[in-house]
């Protein structure tokens, strides 16, 4: 029995169908026996077909299928939609950032809005820091203007003293030295007496003093201060009205006086 061969699509095309009758045909002539004489004798295919033969004994019997009415259906061609998609089946996938973009928004409020409170928060600490500044600025500046600005000849030591419990700083400095080699020697010589007071209203009520400005840390406080001096220089007695701006500073011991000014 012969082994058949498949054949591929591709082999219903005019010339192979044309090919494969001529070799249908040169088999049928070679079996046929030659009419006339030799007794049966078979025709030699002729010359061109020869080859045909050889090939087809060398290689084993070939049955040769005929092709259908319709001819061999060709492959498919590739679609240009097909073409098109293939490539986009690697290409990645942009995504869109809206995603992140929506989770991130909610984390930025609230960061934004934990510094607001934040900041809320300080600024309300200071202005809290600032105004239990105002108060104890403004009471130690009432406090410390009858003693500073205020001495006796008889006892100037002590007096000058209980002033410097006062003062801070380059003004703690400044005053003791002004006090050793200016007022007391004059007050001395002179028998000098000066008693400072802030001015109280005629009708009651709180002292003339004022906070200009009031940080954390240092303060300005405007006070209205009579002076009644006594001396051998005046007859009776002499009074000034001066108007003093004292610029105080918080120091581990309270608020002190760190200058003095007369306006």
């Amino acid at each position: 029995m012969a082994n058949p061969t498949t054949r591929g699509r591709g082999a219903g095309s005019p010339a192979r169908r044309t090919m494969t009758a001529a070799a249908r045909a040169a088999a049928k002539r070679a079996r046929r026996p030659e009419h006339g004489g030799g007794g049966g004798r078979a025709v030699p295919a002729p010359a061109e077909e020869a080859p045909r033969q050889s090939e087809e004994h060398s290689s084993g019997r070939t049955v040769l299928v005929d092709a259908p009415d319709g001819g061999w259906e060709d492959p498919p061609e590739p679609s240009p939609g097909s073409a098109e998609e293939e490539p986009q089946e690697n290409t990645p996938v942009r995504r869109s950032p809206l995603p992140r973009l929506r989770t991130a928004a909610p984390a930025v409020l609230l960061v934004a809005g934990l510094s607001a409170a934040a900041v809320l928060g300080w600024q309300y600490r200071e202005g809290r820091t600032a105004e239990q500044a105002r108060g104890q600025a403004l009471a130690a500046a009432r406090k410390a203007v009858p003693a500073v600005l205020s001495y006796d000849y008889r006892h100037l030591d002590r007096d000058f003293a209980r002033a410097r419990t006062h003062l801070t700083g380059d003004f703690r400095e400044k005053y003791g030295a002004t006090t050793e080699t200016v007022v007391g020697p004059a007050a001395r010589k002179y028998h000098g007496v000066v008693k400072a007071t802030v001015v109280e209203p005629s009708g009651g009520g709180a002292p003339a003093a004022s906070v200009v400005s009031a940080s954390p840390d240092r303060a300005v406080v405007l006070l209205f201060v009579n002076q009644v001096t006594r001396s051998t220089q005046v007859t009776g007695s002499r009074v000034d009205l001066n108007r003093v701006r004292m610029t105080l500073t918080r120091t581990s011991e309270g608020w002190k006086v760190s200058a003095v000014d007369a306006l």
